[in-house]
């Protein structure tokens, strides 16, 4: 109460846009009027979401959809005030804030994940930058260069493959990992990967001083492969196809 009273005003109108049902209007203000307002703020983070996280939307029926998105509205305070970052935002309150409910699948985390992050790579503002690249460079004898705008991630589900059709219960016993990517010409796409690429990206990561016929080395050591010259050449093959797609850029040349 020791707020000015515009203030106090401002507090009101916030609370009862962001959750009617448990804060009445400002005194003084028609409810015809608030809820012109109520509409029109609601509407607009609804559909931020809803167009961030498409196939999450088509997996809940209308009326726990709006639950769900009137929950984030209500509870989860943003830390950005810029519309792109909803769903950003979004992702933390699924990640943080809502809690276990039974209509959720259990993938919802990881596909959320999945979706902010093609959103993500989309706007992000980082370029990739061939300075100090050799777009043509051998990439066993060289050192690989991997794009700034290529993500290796792993997920107990495969997220890229669900849908209204496709919901899974329980995951497989093997993760699925996948490189979500933007190349020169700025599209988003994804590459479902095995193991040891995933695990090549991340020592292409980890160690970027080391040679691609290096990294392949020291993962044929750690699969004990008896014949590791077969580790490399496949390697070679695995670089060569990353490289296509501007998941890999090329070779140093500093």
């Amino acid at each position: 109460m020791s707020l000015p009273k515009f203030k106090r005003l401002q507090y009101a109108f916030a609370a009862h846009l962001r959750d009617p049902e448990r804060n009445p209007g400002p005194v003084g203000i028609e409810d015809r009027r608030m809820r012109v307002y109520r509409d029109l703020f609601y509407k607009n983070v609804e559909g931020f979401v809803a167009s961030g996280f498409p196939v999450l939307r088509k997996l809940y029926d209308d009326a726990a959809w709006h639950r769900l998105v009137r929950d984030y509205f209500a509870r989860h305070r943003s830390h950005t005030p810029f519309f792109h970052g909803i769903a950003g935002e979004f992702l933390h309150y699924l990640q943080d804030e809502r809690g276990e409910h039974p209509e959720d699948p259990p993938f919802l985390l990881e596909l959320a994940h999945y979706e902010w992050v093609e959103l993500a790579l989309g706007i992000s503002e980082e370029e990739i930058d061939f300075n100090g690249v050799a777009p043509g460079g051998d990439l066993l004898g060289g050192v690989p260069v991997p794009s700034p705008l290529a993500w290796n991630l792993a997920y107990q589900y495969p997220v890229h493959r669900i849908s209204p059709d496709f919901r899974p219960n329980e995951p497989p016993a093997e993760p699925t990992h996948i490189v979500v990517y933007r190349d020169r010409q700025d599209r988003v796409g994804f590459l479902e990967i095995n193991a040891v690429t995933a695990r090549l990206l991340q020592l292409i990561e980890e160690k970027p001083g080391c040679t691609g016929r290096e990294q392949l080395q020291a993962i044929a050591e750690e699969l004990q492969h008896s014949k590791p010259e077969v580790v490399i050449e496949g390697g070679r093959e695995m670089l060569d196809g990353l490289r296509r797609r501007d998941i890999i850029l090329g070779t140093r040349t500093e």
